[in-house]
């Protein structure tokens, strides 16, 4: 048996301009622009050079070194722009950039495998602006890297519900629930992650591990030994969830059936059942209102079908475009069910 796949997580880092106050006729905001623009080019060391002039004329500058910092590390000198940042973060009083400056920081560390130092900078970051949402993933990143599952679970919460639609988001909360065995979890976060990005590399992987948790399958460290953590005892919602995807497949088995009728059966009734389980709830999760209330809803509507082949699109190419060519309204209306379905938090 193959078993579960994991691409490496890119950390997300942009370049950011910010408006800043200089002396009337300074230079410094035009060579700052032309910076961004060389940086935006590929060209770090021609950005580098305007932000050196910047600097000669504007030691503290804060955007200049922030931007010195991000060209530096773009080509690959991170060591030489940490002390850009903290002269950036020292010399600031603009919010944003003191959290993208920190954001930088920790992906520098993250690049550096200091997942400890990298931690420390996404909060101080976050500690800052609470509102930044690619913070809480970068961090979720180091966690992850750094097996901390339980806390890189929470940081794709606060991710997803700063931007539900990241997509990015969504497959890191599915593969940091299924290292702590909440295969049902998972299983909803490859497919909600399938219906923002149904085709790419990313989604023929995401495809594959949602056919391992079907399968029962694990995930193994290089030395072949598991890495799935055992259920904490009395969690017997989660352990409920995973016996329950054990009897829906053998229950399809004896049915005999194959294809895509099968992992339509197969959704469907995982579905149900853990909308069932959460209706009898008093206190929800966010789990059990952000994703389950939603597969739930999804599986008592017509949309099944159409939302089966959108989900195994990257791994059925072919069989997907013709079924969506013969069946243009069931697509429509599932696309019209997603683009106006609410979801809560």
């Amino acid at each position: 048996m193959n078993f579960f796949h994991k691409t490496l997580f890119i950390v997300a880092i942009g370049s950011i301009s910010f408006s800043a106050r200089a002396q009337d006729n300074s230079p410094v905001p035009d060579l700052i622009k032309q910076g961004v623009q060389l940086n935006d080019q590929g060209n770090y060391a021609g950005a580098i050079e305007k932000y050196n002039e910047a600097l000669k004329i504007d030691p503290d500058n804060s955007q200049a070194c922030y931007q010195m910092a991000f060209s530096l590390f773009a080509s690959g000198k991170g060591n030489e722009a940490v002390s850009y940042i903290e002269k950036a973060i020292k010399a600031s009083t603009n919010p944003s950039l003191i959290a993208s400056s920190y954001d930088l920081l920790g992906s520098i560390y993250d690049q550096d495998h200091k997942s400890a130092q990298a931690i420390e900078a996404y909060k101080k970051g976050i500690a800052v602006n609470p509102k930044y949402q690619r913070l809480y993933y970068n961090l979720g990143i180091a966690q992850f890297r750094n097996k901390q599952y339980a806390e890189a679970e929470a940081s794709a919460i606060e991710a997803i519900k700063l931007d539900p639609k990241h997509a990015s988001s969504q497959r890191m909360y599915a593969l940091v629930t299924f290292h702590q065995n909440k295969r049902v979890n998972a299983l909803m976060g490859f497919c909600n992650f399938l219906i923002l990005e149904p085709q790419g590399p990313r989604s023929a992987e995401a495809y594959n591990n949602i056919q391992h948790i079907l399968q029962g399958g694990v995930l193994k460290d290089a030395s072949g030994r598991n890495t799935i953590i055992i259920s904490p005892k009395g969690d017997q919602d989660n352990e409920t969830l995973n016996l329950s995807i054990s009897m829906i497949v053998l229950s399809a088995q004896k049915k005999k059936l194959a294809g895509m009728e099968l992992l339509e059966y197969e959704f469907k009734h995982i579905f149900m059942i853990a909308g069932e389980l959460t209706e009898k709830k008093t206190d929800k999760s966010f789990f059990d209102k952000f994703y389950v209330d939603y597969f739930y809803k999804l599986a008592q509507t017509n949309n099944m079908p159409a939302f089966t082949r959108l989900v195994s699109a990257s791994a059925n190419n072919d069989e997907y475009n013709k079924w969506m060519s013969d069946n243009d309204q069931l697509v429509k209306e599932l696309n019209n069910w997603v683009a106006t379905r609410q979801r809560d938090f």
